[in-house]
């Protein structure tokens, strides 16, 4: 149903809803529960994201987990929701909880092999690109870089 709204409206539904989301989070307080993907190609190439809302910076794919979901489910979802495309290997990094936008996120972090051509959705997701883990973006997300390090280092060992 929401493919029915046109993409630049829900573009900026998204952004509203963020801004009210982290309001209601500085707020209420809650620890969230989420995931976050270091998707790589063959060439070792990790994904990175941009999102139509929030902080514009290149990020890595994920979302938060539904009520009765696992993590790797929610990873696997969220990755394909968002991108039009699987993974293949998921393998979870850490499990770790930190104080992000207000509230506290227990998050998943997972390193995974993409399975098919990833592309932005252009309403959540604009922007999605492959970039060797030594010649990342800017500006990139202040978790990204730590992440794609230690899922570098787990792939070169397997």
């Amino acid at each position: 149903m929401l493919h029915l709204i046109p993409a630049p409206l829900h573009r900026l539904l998204y952004r509203i809803a963020d801004r009210l989301r982290r309001q209601w989070w500085k707020v209420r307080r809650p620890v969230r529960h989420s995931v976050l993907v270091c998707a790589f190609d063959s060439n070792d190439r990790v994904l990175l994201v941009r999102h139509s809302y929030g902080p514009a910076v290149w990020a890595l794919p994920g979302g938060g987990i539904g009520r009765h979901e696992s993590p790797d489910m929610a990873a696997e979802r969220e990755f394909g929701e968002e991108l039009g495309s699987g993974l293949s290997g998921l393998h979870e990094l850490t499990d770790i909880t930190e104080p992000d936008s207000g509230s506290m996120d227990r998050l998943h972090v997972f390193v995974a092999r993409v399975a098919g051509s990833p592309r932005a959705d252009r309403r959540e997701i604009v922007a999605a690109e492959f970039f060797g883990p030594d010649r990342l973006p800017h500006p990139l997300d202040r978790r990204a870089a730590r992440w794609i390090a230690e899922a570098t280092a787990f792939l070169q060992q397997g």
